[in-house]
């Protein structure tokens, strides 16, 4: 921005669009051919879920947005996933295990992050345009948000247990509470979640810390003997390549945390000479770069629980909880367990917010393409945390290994198609240089990585129930990254690209010619407006339509895509703000 201030949230006087005399004097204006439910069209909690992020609403700065984003990978999961992994195949193949995962889930962050915030892009809206089509990617969108009840659930239960060794609450009645505690903050989107983040860190990081600390002074041999840990289960202390395949299915199931960290990416200010450094830099630590802090967490939560595993025994060394009071005990006595519980309690609510936050996109993305309908993101949040509170109440902590290697066969296979699209398959021009998103100008599917997804998928599963044998059971996460990796380009390259674009995008595709990105079209549905990447050529509309109206017509035929009009649509002058608008 020229002047180097933060904007405010820009919402336009919508304007009738199309033909036609003015009502006369006195006469009400015609209604809008789309109303959105107050909740649905209310930006400010919509955090515009379903569509581009326009640049008048990324008011934020990128160190803001990357310790929004950061702030959600407080969760103590990463301690339980570790502890469980080296205790299951011991510390040498558990360590390799964790690094191997962590550098996967890097490689594969890095071009979706980017995307994701150069776009203004969430994740279902890249992978739409990253080789799967407009209904490909709802297939995705149910990934994502099994991802996001999966860990909320994980979480959640993490947070339960700290409640019943803080203060005696029953676990039962703890899940129930770790779920309705998330409720305000999450409804209120975007502006909440950066406030919590912000005013939470401290406590985090101190209790973070600070365990580690006491046992460097108190149990300065811990590490060592850590290094000859051969687990509890007898998997022995040497390497194993059984074991190395199996830890890292497990720690691959983390792949999909990518998606969480582009929710808030999708809001990073446009990339400009004066800001390019700390773009680059916020952009890698928010996206990719969550993974580093994370392989950290999980074999320091391996260690604490370690040193705790006499004390506490296997069960409840897997738990945060117990480690980490055992760890403070010696500098802190009878305060260990408040301290501890406090850390865990701060620590859940972090992410929680996140994993409700995500999963409500995920489940409206989903929806508003199956029933044509919006009511809102907030309605998703309840059904999000209903099922997140089932699996709680279900007691999935106990089968944490198996339910998280098996779903980390479908999560990568979906991440690695992404990824290979972006860095391979645009680079060479078998895809769109940019990421088109909208239904007007996308298949519905595209075999190219949808296609991908689904074949890795399908083979490493039957690999991961042992269909072809001992090695194949182990490294399953390993074939569906690479059978994804490899046929997502080669479906591209036999398909000659054809299905990622149904037709040209005038608006603002690469042929066109783009004065101003954030101009805006009043949309000829809903009569609001938006940016030039939110809008598309509608010829039953005859005007502009934004993605949204477009996404939601359940009458139109896809006319635009199937029996394109002879000439075309006739699109009125964008609108382009003044330049004290943009000053302020």
């Amino acid at each position: 921005r020229r002047s180097g201030k933060p904007r405010r949230p820009h919402t336009p006087t919508p304007t009738p669009a199309g033909a036609g005399p003015p009502p006369g004097a006195g006469a009400p204006a015609p209604a809008p051919a789309r109303s959105y439910a107050k909740l649905a069209a209310d930006e400010s909690r919509e955090d515009y879920s379903l569509r581009y992020a326009p640049h008048s609403f990324r008011r934020w700065s990128p160190a803001t947005v990357a310790g929004t984003a950061l702030g959600g990978i407080a969760y103590l999961a990463d301690f339980a996933i570790g502890a469980s992994i080296v205790f299951t195949y011991g510390f040498t193949s558990g360590l390799a295990s964790i690094l191997a995962a962590a550098a996967i889930i890097f490689l594969t962050g890095v071009p979706i992050a980017r995307a994701c915030a150069k776009y203004g892009l969430d994740m279902d809206l890249v992978t739409r345009g990253a080789g799967f089509g407009y209904f490909g990617s709802t297939l995705t969108s149910l990934i994502y948000a099994s991802f996001t009840f999966i860990f909320f659930a994980l979480e959640g239960s993490i947070m339960a247990q700290a409640m019943h060794q803080a203060v005696g609450l029953p676990v039962e009645a703890g899940y129930l509470l770790t779920t309705l505690i998330v409720i305000p903050i999450v409804f209120r989107g975007m502006g909440a979640l950066a406030k919590v983040q912000a005013w939470t860190q401290p406590v985090w990081i101190t209790g973070m810390v600070l365990p580690f600390v006491v046992l460097a002074f108190e149990a300065p041999g811990a590490w060592g003997a850590f290094g000859s840990f051969g687990g509890t289960e007898g998997a022995g202390s040497g390497f194993s390549w059984i074991g190395f395949g199996l830890g890292t299915g497990v720690a691959l199931s983390l792949i999909a945390q990518i998606g969480e960290q582009a929710d808030y990416l999708r809001f990073m200010p446009a990339r400009t000479e004066a800001n390019k450094r700390r773009w680059n830099l916020a952009v890698l630590a928010a996206g990719p770069g969550w993974v580093v802090i994370g392989a950290a967490k999980q074999i320091g939560g391996a260690l604490l629980a370690f040193v705790a595993l006499e004390a506490v025994g296997r069960t409840h060394a897997l738990e945060p909880i117990a480690p980490q009071i055992e760890a403070l005990r010696p500098w802190l006595g009878s305060f260990a367990l408040p301290a501890a519980a406090v850390f865990v309690i701060v620590s859940q609510i972090k992410i929680n917010v996140t994993n409700a936050y995500s999963g409500s996109l995920s489940w409206s993305n989903f929806f508003s393409r199956i029933t044509h309908r919006h009511p809102g993101r907030v309605w998703y949040i309840f059904l999000n945390l209903a099922i997140a509170l089932t699996l709680m109440e279900m007691n999935m902590f106990a089968a944490l290994n198996k339910l998280l290697g098996f779903y980390s066969n479908v999560g990568i296979a979906w991440i690695a198609a992404v990824a290979t699209d972006l860095v391979v398959n645009k680079r060479i021009g078998l895809s769109p240089r940019y990421i088109e998103f909208k239904r007007a100008y996308l298949y519905a599917v595209n075999p190219a990585g949808f296609g991908a997804m689904v074949i890795a998928s399908a083979v490493s599963i039957l690999a991961f129930f042992g269909l072809f044998g001992r090695y194949a059971e182990a490294f399953s996460t390993f074939i569906a990254a690479g059978l994804a990796s490899t046929l997502c380009p080669l479906i591209a390259w036999a398909t000659k690209g054809k299905y990622y674009l149904a037709r040209p995008n005038p608006v603002n595709g690469p042929g066109a010619e783009v004065a101003d990105i954030t101009a805006t079209h009043t949309c000829a549905a809903c009569e609001t407006a938006y940016e030039l990447p939110d809008i598309a050529d509608c010829p039953v509309r005859s005007g502009p339509v934004c993605s949204l109206c477009c996404s939601l017509d359940a009458e139109c035929g896809d006319v635009c895509r199937k029996r394109p009009s002879p000439g075309p649509v006739l699109m009125p002058v964008p609108t382009v703000r003044e330049a004290a608008e943009e000053a302020g």
